[in-house]
């Protein structure tokens, strides 16, 4: 929901968006990379327990005040209705010997090879949203919204995060971007 209403994402003629390896070069945390997987709320809820995990890392951010508008209890069914309007990619940290060439870009495996049967608190590096910022002639233009889970900030993966996004945008078509609220008290994106 915006201020303009809801605003419907254009539909994928292709499928979901290619997976893709990041590798966060300068960070000392081993294993240093992560896999993004582009889901929908079809595609998520065929994925035991994530959207719950997701619901409650997002419940727990909103409530910490730093990051999101939205006041209130944010119970699974409004997380859904917010988050999943749009289209969603998770980062998935990379295991120490799963993938033997760790060159950045396009790779063949799915979410839940990528996960192997770990918990999804150990191995959601991060994810994010990709949605029309406004409606009719001007929904080229999109706006993001980003969670690092507590347990894995600090590494690098928000920038890869970024990274991301940067190349998924223009993927789905969009043609811009903008950011309409950043907090100040948001260390870890205005620095």
């Amino acid at each position: 929901m915006s201020a303009y209403g809801p605003i419907t994402r254009a539909a994928l003629e292709h499928g979901p968006l290619p997976t893709k390896l990041w590798t966060a070069g300068s960070v000392s945390a081993r294993p240093n990379y992560v896999t993004t997987h582009h889901l929908t709320i079809s595609s998520a809820l065929s994925l035991d327990g994530l959207l719950d995990y997701l619901s409650v890392v997002f419940a727990k951010e909103v409530d910490d005040g730093f990051t999101y508008p939205q006041e209130g209890v944010i119970d699974r069914p409004t997380f859904d209705g917010y988050f999943f309007s749009a289209d969603v990619f998770v980062a998935i940290v990379g295991e120490t010997g799963q993938i033997s060439e760790r060159k950045e870009g396009d790779i063949d495996i799915d979410i839940n090879t990528a996960r192997n049967k770990r918990p999804w608190k150990e191995c959601v590096a991060g994810f994010y949203y990709i949605k029309p910022n406004y409606p009719g002639r001007s929904s080229h233009i999109c706006n993001a919204g980003f969670i690092v889970p507590p347990t894995h900030r600090g590494r690098g993966y928000g920038s890869l995060l970024a990274k991301s996004y940067v190349q998924y945008a223009p993927m789905l078509g969009y043609q811009a971007s903008v950011f309409n609220l950043v907090y100040v008290n948001n260390h870890a994106s205005v620095k």
